[in-house]
C-alpha cells in the first residue's frame, strides 16, 4: 500500500468513525503529532511512516519543478504538509 493509498483509506475510515476522527484530530495538539498520527494509523491497518509523510509533498513539488518546460524558473520556497492537509480534511 502506498502512502497515498494509506492516507486515503485512513481518511475514509475516519470520516465514518467518530472515535477515530477524534483520535486523529487530537494528535495535532500533542508534543509529537506526526509520531502519534502514525501510531494511530497503524492501529487501523494503514501503515504510515513519518519519513514517508514528510517526503510525500516534497517529492511532488520536486517533480513539478523538473517537469515545467525543463524546470521552473523560480524555486518553491516550501511544500505542502501532508499531515496538515489530512487534519484540515478531517476538520471540514
Amino acid at each position: 500500500m502506498t502512502i497515498n493509498d494509506a492516507l486515503d483509506k485512513l481518511l475514509n475510515l475516519a470520516l465514518n468513525n467518530v472515535e477515530l476522527k477524534e483520535k486523529l484530530l487530537a494528535t495535532y495538539d500533542t508534543k509529537e503529532p506526526m509520531e502519534n498520527f502514525c501510531k494511530i494509523s497503524a492501529e487501523y491497518d494503514c501503515e504510515i511512516k513519518i519519513g514517508d509523510l514528510l517526503a510525500l509533498n516534497e517529492t511532488l513539488w520536486n517533480n513539478l519543478l523538473k517537469s515545467t518546460n525543463g524546470g521552473a524558473t523560480f524555486p518553491i520556497e516550501e511544500w505542502a504538509d501532508a499531515y496538515e492537509q489530512f487534519i484540515s480534511s478531517l476538520r471540514f
